[in-house]
């Protein structure tokens, strides 16, 4: 999907696995090492987003998935950081855009408890903001749940205002 002169948001495909493995351990600064197989395995639990600047090159991609009308968004890398503001929107326009084909009633992003303060002004700016558990539908809750459960927090941005309340 072209996203303009600088950037192009795309959906991954097993053959990136290498290119994503290799991204991942150059933004973490080789804290974190994925092997290219992991990335493939990956493929079978959630969808990986990838952005590309003008030369081809990753510098940024997100896994998410859509479920019981949530999208949800737990691996958000954008490399260098100065790219936040331009690339980082980018990659989060064309997943709310997806998650808005698929009805979405809200995007949900599962953040480090240690997260950076780059990663949440950026969300922050965005109009993303941890929920009250109180008055949640009960898949958002859940969801949120979910997220305190695996030592994270949830910021969330409501993408619709007509609420199914009770997904199928």
């Amino acid at each position: 999907m072209e996203t303009g002169k600088t950037f192009k948001v795309a959906r991954a495909k097993p053959s990136d696995a290498e290119a994503v493995a290799a991204f991942v351990s150059q933004a973490t600064r080789g804290r974190v090492m994925v092997p290219a197989h992991s990335v493939l395995e990956r493929f079978g639990a959630k969808g990986l987003w990838l952005v590309r600047d003008a030369n081809g090159i990753i510098v940024g991609l997100a896994g998410w998935r859509a479920e019981n009308l949530v999208a949800r968004i737990d691996d958000f890398l954008i490399y260098p950081l100065e790219l936040y503001a331009t690339a980082g929107s980018v990659l989060i326009e064309n997943i709310e855009q997806a998650a808005q084909e698929l009805q979405c009633e809200v995007s949900m992003v599962f953040l480090p408890l240690q997260a950076s303060p780059t990663l949440t002004g950026f969300f922050e700016r965005r109009g993303y903001s941890r929920p009250e558990m109180e008055g949640l539908p009960r898949a958002w809750r859940e969801t949120v749940q979910e997220a305190m459960d695996r030592n994270r927090y949830t910021v969330m941005r409501q993408l619709r205002e007509d609420l199914v309340l009770r997904p199928m």
